[in-house]
């Protein structure tokens, strides 16, 4: 049975439910989104690497952890599901940063991104992920619009830059 998604307005007010098929590849049909940044103890960046099955940037480096919310669901408990389903993580308590929409051709998503520090062992789901490794924040920013990041990371990225967090600037 084929996924049902919210699709709401920019308040992430449910409007309607429709499917996962009819919902990609129509930008005026906006969902919901949880992204959560993964830090480790040197501030490094956790990124996965896209599969190349994804229908959305196959093989390109992307937020640590995302996925959509599912019906019914609160942002935090999709927060946490999609933490333990993608990279095994249960042990960390996501902090909520901010939130905003991203826009492309495909799709458009009211995304809720949280953060967390982590140093325990993580064990990527290898059906949706090829690779994860950690980024030094100035590795991401030299490689931006060179076509490594999903333009979604690119955007969060540079959201996340301008939200001023303290593991942005140095400060833990």
């Amino acid at each position: 049975m084929e996924e049902l998604l919210e699709v709401v307005n920019e308040h992430g007010k449910v409007l309607r439910l429709l499917p996962r098929s009819v919902i990609h590849g129509n930008p005026s049909l906006m969902h919901r989104v949880v992204h959560v940044l993964v830090f480790n103890g040197n501030r490094e960046l956790l990124l996965q690497k896209r599969s190349m099955n994804k229908d959305v940037a196959p093989g390109k480096w992307d937020t640590s952890v995302g996925g959509h919310v599912d019906r019914g669901e609160t942002i935090l408990k999709a927060v946490r599901r999609e933490m333990e389903e993608e990279l095994g993580i249960t042990t960390c308590e996501p902090e909520f940063l901010y939130t905003y929409i991203h826009s492309n051709p495909y799709e458009t998503e009211l995304v809720y991104t949280h953060s967390c520090v982590h140093s325990g062992e993580i064990s990527f789901n290898k059906d949706e992920i090829d690779e994860v490794r950690y980024w030094n924040l100035n590795d991401i920013m030299n490689n931006l619009g060179k076509g490594l990041f999903s333009d979604n990371f690119e955007h969060e990225i540079r959201t996340f830059i301008q939200f001023n967090h303290p593991l942005s600037s140095g400060r833990l």
